[in-house]
């Protein structure tokens, strides 16, 4: 992705810290897209990034700051993906990394890496929000650098993700992606306007944000024409069980501009997304990524998004992120006895079909 350095304001005289982030697969989904009677599907896979998720784009050049500024420690409130990407960056860097992480409320694959960079971890009663306070009121201390979406740096480097699709595919009718915190939306946003600004497109493409059903506060801000947070969020997909995001307005903004919509998705359409995705094309996403391909479908349904429409859907993170979502699918299971008897058991299977 450092190869847009030009569009990302770093002092010329910074190190760069990265872990060769971006240059992330576009993929078209045919198999996906038939059903839905969408013939230029696409899936952006954020997964295939260094620690598994978006997050990265932003943390080369936040981090990258940090160390030109000669911070000792770093810190970001998290519900995973940020608090894996930062404790992996912070640690190319020399930095501290301290996470503040809702307890019981992140992912085992997210904490997980969080513990294998040796991050210090701080779990505090209650969501996202909670440990977002946290990070607001550490803000002014010199001693700590947040590094959360707040952080403009981090908006810098996750808006290259527009660069991209408009590198491989040129500029598409829409562009969807699951939406939490708003921060990706905003900065996907920032970068496509930045394009037409330069004059290197012409068009934008409109915006479609998903939320889940259970933590939509910009989705009925949308449609009701006035915002309120939700102080009780729950949804499977973790990564965007936010409540009070902090860029709603910019999100509202981008999805005016950009002549978009907002819808937001059950954990039930969430869930047979992600086992759509990864059944019909081989792509195993988290849930909050699966949300993304949920409002497709969903946007179809409405008439929102037509069939002969080019749509890239953006997948923010892998699938190895949340385990125990994965373990909880059915599947053919046969317990034999030996060699012999697994033997038979393919042979009759590869015939019965």
């Amino acid at each position: 992705m450092w190869r847009y350095r030009e569009l990302i304001p770093v002092p010329k005289d910074a190190e760069i810290v990265t872990l060769y982030e971006g240059g992330t697969p576009l993929i078209r989904v045919a198999n996906l897209g038939r059903p839905l009677r969408l013939t230029n599907l696409y899936v952006k896979f954020e997964g295939a990034n260094p620690t598994g998720s978006f997050k990265d784009r932003g943390m080369t050049v936040a981090i990258t700051i940090a160390k030109y500024l000669g911070v000792k420690a770093v810190v970001c409130a998290s519900t995973g993906n940020t608090s894996s990407s930062m404790a992996a960056y912070a640690r190319r860097a020399g930095l501290k990394p301290i996470l503040v992480v809702p307890k019981n409320g992140i992912a085992k694959g997210k904490m997980g890496q969080g513990l294998l960079y040796g991050a210090t971890v701080i779990e505090v009663e209650g969501g996202f929000d909670t440990a977002m306070k946290v990070i607001m009121e550490l803000a002014n201390d010199p001693n700590v650098y947040p590094l959360n979406s707040v952080n403009p740096w981090r908006i810098e480097g996750q808006k290259t993700v527009g660069y991209e699709i408009v590198d491989e595919l040129g500029v598409p009718d829409w562009i969807v992606l699951p939406v939490g915190n708003a921060g990706n939306i905003t900065s996907l946003w920032k970068g496509l306007k930045e394009l037409k600004v330069l004059g290197l497109i012409r068009k934008l493409p409109k915006v479609l944000a998903v939320q889940a059903e259970g933590a939509s506060p910009i989705v009925k801000a949308f449609h009701n024409g006035s915002y309120v947070p939700e102080s009780k969020v729950e949804t499977i997909a973790s990564a965007i069980r936010i409540g009070s995001p902090v860029h709603w307005e910019r999100a509202l903004r981008v999805l005016n501009e950009s002549r978009g919509y907002a819808l937001s998705v059950s954990d039930l359409e969430i869930l047979n997304a992600q086992k759509d995705l990864a059944r019909l094309e081989g792509l195993g996403v988290e849930p909050a990524s699966a949300a993304s391909i949920a409002g497709v479908k969903k946007a179809v349904d409405l008439g929102v998004i037509r069939g002969d429409e080019v749509v890239v859907a953006i997948a923010t993170g892998h699938a190895l992120k949340d385990p125990d979502v994965m373990l909880n699918y059915e599947v053919d299971r046969v317990v034999v006895a030996d060699a012999e008897a697994a033997i038979k058991t393919i042979k009759k299977l590869v015939m019965s079909d």
